[in-house]
């Protein structure tokens, strides 16, 4: 895919993210190919954070300062979610293998390292409008990834889709902070960041 390939449908995930999520489900990569693009996206995601500790080291809690740490982090992060999406959703009736729910989420790791990039060249210039864009890409975010995951378990709904959602990310959130504490990381060491 050419880097305009890549641009267009990143454009068309936040317009039409169905029709995204079913052109990409209809790939079906192989095991080897998901997990090189897995690494991709965290490799990508770490360097971008990296770079943005130099803009603002402030910003970051101890425990992330190191890139390894955040590389760590963010890979269990994905794999959590990828988990718990896929757990939840077959819950609400879903029918989306891992496989299914991992490709739709590595490439929404892929639009969040462009979100990244954007907001790391704008620091400089705006924190407001950098702060502007992030706020404006999370909300896109979950636009995007209700849509994809009613597409991928066949849940009929938005409502429906956002529920998994919601209680993915919840299941997430609880295995990384299990995570965190299996690594020493205490939540009184958290609370200044939070």
């Amino acid at each position: 895919m050419t880097l305009d390939g890549f641009l267009r449908l990143a454009a068309q995930s936040v317009t039409n993210p169905r029709e995204v999520a079913a052109l990409l489900l209809s790939i079906r990569p192989n095991r080897e190919a998901l997990w090189t693009a897995f690494a991709l996206v965290v490799v990508l995601n770490a360097l971008l954070f990296s770079a943005s500790i130099l803009v603002d080291p402030s910003s970051v809690p101890p425990f992330l300062s190191s890139p390894v740490a955040f590389l760590v982090m963010q890979g269990g992060a994905l794999a959590a979610s990828i988990l718990a999406l896929t757990w939840v959703g077959r819950m609400f009736g879903g029918r989306a293998k891992v496989e299914e729910i991992a490709l739709l989420l590595i490439w929404m790791q892929g639009l969040r390292v462009l979100v990244q990039a954007a907001t790391l060249l704008l620091v400089p210039v705006s924190l407001s409008l950098a702060g502007l864009l992030t706020m404006v890409a999370t909300g896109l975010g979950v636009w995007i990834a209700v849509n994809f995951i009613d597409e991928a378990h066949g849940l009929g709904g938005l409502l429906r889709a956002l529920a998994v959602l919601v209680l993915g990310m919840l299941a997430m959130a609880f295995a990384v902070s299990i995570l965190l504490t299996l690594a020493g990381v205490s939540p009184e060491g958290m609370s200044d960041y939070v």
